[in-house]
């Protein structure tokens, strides 16, 4: 029996990868009058975007990243009006834990170089600490509050971006991989499978993990690596913890939802295939055993649940979001692993923008591509350096 002809969709602009980014570039590209298709793997929201922290927080970013959060902070203030529901937003306030004198200086630092972005950070220590956090442990020597930080449900937001855009005329193609994309000089082509072909002049790599062989294709290898995190979550507590935490130099990530349950994060999971991850063993001990150490109340609770997924990282935790400089119409937006679940939104008006218009209104020079080239060869006597490959 031969099989039924590929169906062929013209359109202004294809998005490979229905993340957070994606989907809300497919949002804003609607927004704009464009015209958008999309395809993603799986389902739209359930790669890093959907298994994620679910911390909304512009406190310890980069100076570099602050443009977009702060745009991002004001998506936020209006994502029931933009796609439909609050997605358990809260503005909880961010704390981030100081275990020594000198990260408690390294966040003294961050607030004062910070100052012009008016995050409105606040310093906590000594009586005042114990009076507002009577829940944490005797590691903590202090912290630094950002009050208009917050939280949200990644299982409700990142989808709802994608359904919001399908409503407002995106076409969305749910578990339909990019199986072959080929550039003509005037358009590219999108197969996915031997069903659905896509055309378009413009074409946005929001792919994720995935995002770096698609730039590879077209000159533009990066050094982006696969990372799984560990996560976990509790039975439901009596209900202490308004704030969600982090700590300063890393390690765990902790916050408690209305209903009790306190979702945490720190440390690696491992891969399974290309599709499926799962915490490591060892991980969900260590974080086990700092949770207990800054947060005492935990030291009888059930942890109900653990979880991973896959996401793409890049050496210096900065994202790529560019255009191509090698294939007009080719549009770079991943590498936002870690830190992108507040951000994303406000990058997916980035993409739009530079969809449209080839340029955005926010500061994105610090994410080029331009930062992986490699360095001049060396001249005789000097050490060679050696550059990390994707895979």
């Amino acid at each position: 029996m031969s099989s039924p002809p590929t169906r062929t969709i013209q359109t202004d602009v294809a998005i490979v990868g229905g993340g957070i980014v994606g989907a809300s570039a497919a949002l804003a590209l609607r927004r704009k009058g464009v015209d958008v298709v999309l395809l993603e793997r799986d389902l739209c929201g359930s790669r890093s975007s959907g298994v994620n922290y679910g911390g909304v927080r512009r406190q310890g970013r980069p100076l570099s990243q602050l443009p977009m959060a702060q745009r991002a902070h004001q998506i936020w203030a209006r994502l029931p009006e933009l796609i439909g529901t609050d997605g358990e937003y809260a503005r909880t306030g961010h704390f981030k834990i100081a275990r020594s004198e000198a990260d408690m200086a390294s966040l003294e630092h961050y607030a004062d170089i910070s100052r012009d972005f008016e995050l409105g950070i606040q310093l906590i220590s000594g009586e005042r600490l114990r009076a507002e956090c009577p829940w944490l442990g005797g590691k903590a020597v202090g912290g630094s509050l950002c009050v208009d930080d917050g939280q949200a449900n990644p299982r409700l937001v990142s989808p709802a971006f994608a359904l919001a855009a399908q409503r407002a005329g995106a076409q969305i193609f749910e578990r339909s991989p990019l199986t072959r994309i080929e550039h003509s000089g005037r358009q590219f082509t999108l197969q996915s499978g031997t069903a659905l072909q896509v055309q378009a002049p413009v074409v946005l790599n929001c792919a994720g993990a995935w995002a770096g062989a698609l730039a590879a294709q077209f000159g533009e290898a990066v050094p982006l690596r696969s990372g799984h995190p560990a996560m976990m979550v509790t039975e439901p507590l009596p209900y202490f913890m308004r704030w969600s935490l982090g700590v300063e130099g890393g390690g765990i990530y902790c916050r408690q939802v209305e209903r009790g349950n306190l979702v945490l994060g720190g440390g690696s999971g491992f891969w399974l295939d290309a599709d499926r991850a799962r915490s490591e063993r060892g991980a969900i001990a260590s974080l086990t055993e700092q949770a207990i150490e800054l947060l005492p109340a935990l030291k009888h609770a059930h942890f109900i649940r653990t979880w991973s997924g896959t996401e793409g990282y890049l050496p210096d935790r900065q994202p790529v979001l560019c255009k191509s400089r090698t294939t007009p119409g080719l549009v770079h937006g991943f590498g936002f692993a870690g830190a992108g679940f507040q951000i994303g939104p406000a990058v997916g008006e980035v993409l739009a923008e530079l969809a449209r218009d080839g340029q955005s209104c926010t500061p994105i020079d610090a994410f080029s591509l331009a930062r992986f080239d490699e360095p001049p060869a060396p001249t005789a006597g000097a050490i060679p350096t050696t550059t990390v490959q994707a895979h």
